[in-house]
């Protein structure tokens, strides 16, 4: 059955009145489909992209906030790229060493994870030159205010006081990534949907100026509730987090997990309830829960009546590191195969190249180049 809401999404209050929606409401798929309809089924032969920093290892939040949804993608439809965005990382300084490691133990991840190299194109973006062109070709069709409003810029670039000019126009090479495909979907979190927005505008402004040619693609969005630090649950889980207790990484170990969920902020009520808004730590910890169990919130709750905190956080660290621990074990195997990540790797780019290249030489006619 496919269930249809109407719902225009331009602007950003409305995204969240639907983000709200999704969290109260019992859906069968854990993505919804934004501009326009939107749409729990999709039909199969559309074209997802998506991409991920190389920041080395996922967290707990990364898996459950992107990375599950995006195995399940594979199963939906006809064509699904991910893609290890090194290009975006080197907007902020990095080790070349450690960088080149990063991208190897995210593939590691990715695959340990569920990404299947025979059902979806997995590369590392640098390695597909037509990237970085088409971003060029695109950023002269984009106006520097609307670079300046969108709200990643304005937050990173005042805690770097200037930033980067490659900050300020990575918006633009993600609309390159996404169009350079002719994608038709991206799953997105609530805080990226204007950046798609600004690849929708970009295909709009390309299409007036040289003729029908890209897709507007659309937002997929995640129904899963973010997971906020095991320390802070006011903010997200985040690698960078200073507090080495605050983020579970997909190889902790089962007795890091332990120590972790044992250390959780809660406060001093010890039933178990689940009220973000006045509990925010036992809440996350229900959220947790919940998305590792297969639960719903309710059920988990229930389950949990007549136990206090204590005992739950032992019952909490139990499902994770069971989830975990198989994902744990396939990393450490994959990232002792080095080879082995370098050829799927390779091979990803060709895949992808066979695709950007006809699209970009395409472009290239057009805006008048060849």
């Amino acid at each position: 059955m496919v269930l249809r809401y109407k719902m225009a999404l331009p602007c950003r209050s409305n995204v969240k009145s639907l983000f709200q929606f999704i969290l109260k409401t019992n859906l069968p798929k854990r993505f919804l489909c934004a501009g326009g309809n939107v749409n729990v089924k999709d039909p199969p032969g559309g074209r997802v992209f998506s991409g991920i920093q190389p920041t080395g290892v996922p967290h707990l939040g990364n898996y459950l906030g992107a990375l599950e949804s995006w195995v399940s993608l594979q199963d939906v439809y006809g064509s699904v790229l991910y893609s290890i965005v090194d290009l975006h990382a080197i907007t902020q300084p990095q080790d070349p060493t450690l960088l080149r490691q990063n991208v190897l133990d995210m593939a590691a991840s990715l695959l340990a994870c569920g990404i299947d190299p025979e059902r979806s194109i997995l590369f590392q973006q640098s390695q597909v030159a037509e990237h970085a062109e088409l971003s060029w070709i695109l950023g002269c069709l984009t106006s520097m205010p609307r670079l300046r409003h969108l709200p990643q810029w304005k937050m990173k670039s005042k805690q770097k006081n200037e930033g980067s000019v490659g900050l300020y126009t990575y918006p633009v090479l993600q609309a390159a990534d996404i169009l350079l495909y002719k994608s038709s979907h991206v799953p997105v979190g609530e805080d990226q949907v204007q950046h798609l927005e600004l690849a929708q505008d970009l295909a709009r402004v390309f299409n007036h100026h040289y003729g029908e040619f890209f897709p507007e693609p659309r937002a997929l969005l995640s129904s899963t509730r973010k997971v906020k630090s095991l320390r802070d649950p006011s903010s997200k889980m985040s690698k960078s987090d200073p507090q080495k207790h605050a983020t579970i990484s997909l190889t902790d170990s089962p007795d890091d997990i332990v120590l972790k969920i044992r250390r959780a902020v809660t406060d001093f009520t010890s039933e178990v309830t689940y009220d973000p808004d006045t509990r925010p730590g036992v809440s996350n910890l229900v959220a947790v829960h919940s998305a590792v169990s297969g639960l719903t919130v309710e059920e988990v709750v229930r389950q949990a009546r007549g136990i206090d905190t204590a005992r739950y956080k032992q019952l909490v660290a139990e499902a994770v590191v069971q989830r975990l621990e198989p994902i744990r074990l396939e990393i450490q195997r994959l990232k002792d195969n080095r080879d082995h990540l370098e050829k799927v790797l390779a091979h990803g780019a060709q895949k992808a190249r066979e695709l950007a290249s006809p699209v970009l030489k395409e472009v290239r006619q057009r805006v008048g180049f060849d």
